[in-house]
């Protein structure tokens, strides 16, 4: 399978998973155009990712600005969104519902107005690769926002896959990834030993799952869980 020739769109895209999606989408001979809302991360991206590649800074929540972003691209042949804020555990007794808000905003809507601005664009037989996440299949103490917004993601591909066809629409469900995001709100030698591959995810491992989605022709509504083992452990 091959992406030779053909442009990707990452939402996200210039650090952990999503760079790691990017690089790998380049190594199989995409175009591929980054953007995340740090100017700077966009700039460091680039300097990672060969000459062909181009980004932008753009902030996800801001309807208008997306739309403008997309509407500045030539046509295209995926869309992948893997955008998000750092990790913030939020328990109902001593909720921020401010904070549960801007949860939903960048990493529900965010994906949403994403796609809405971009399937015009979108290229006969391209897909749609949003991110969910295994929070939303086992979620811990503190998770009912992060694992509440995985499951609006996992029924918003499904509704998608049908209301877009025949364009592709399908998720990938990450557990524990050794990224920024994640910060130094995880223990990630304790999660690994309780995980039955023995080792918390690296971004590469979860960008092989966008490549699949994006490469695999008979995939739609379909959520790749790639967690280690998090939900059977």
């Amino acid at each position: 399978m091959t992406l030779q020739d053909q442009r990707v769109v990452v939402l996200g895209g210039t650090s952990g998973i999503g760079l790691a999606t990017a690089r790998t989408a380049a190594d199989q001979g995409a175009t591929v155009i980054v953007a995340s809302s740090n100017p700077e991360s966009v700039k460091r991206a680039l300097e990672d990712l060969p000459a062909s590649a181009s980004g932008e800074a753009v902030d996800l929540t801001d309807a208008d600005a997306v739309a403008t972003f997309f509407d500045g691209l030539a046509p295209f042949d995926h869309l992948v969104f893997t955008a998000g804020e750092a990790l913030t555990l939020l328990e109902v007794g001593s909720m921020d519902l401010t904070k549960a808000h801007a949860a939903f905003e960048l990493r529900y809507f965010g994906a949403l107005g994403a796609v809405n601005a971009a399937v015009p664009k979108l290229r006969p037989g391209g897909s749609v690769v949003l991110t969910t996440g295994a929070a939303g299949d086992r979620p811990g103490a503190g998770w009912s926002v992060a694992a509440s917004i995985c499951g609006a993601i996992d029924s918003l591909v499904r509704a998608l896959a049908v209301e877009l066809a025949p364009l592709r629409v399908n998720a990938v469900k990450p557990g524990v990834v050794r990224t920024p995001l994640w910060g130094g709100a995880m223990d990630y030698d304790e999660v690994a030993g309780g995980l039955p591959v023995d080792r918390v995810g690296e971004p590469e491992d979860i960008a092989a799952a966008y490549l699949f989605l994006m490469n695999q022709p008979f995939a739609t509504g379909s959520i790749v869980t790639v967690d280690g083992g998090h939900v059977i452990a």
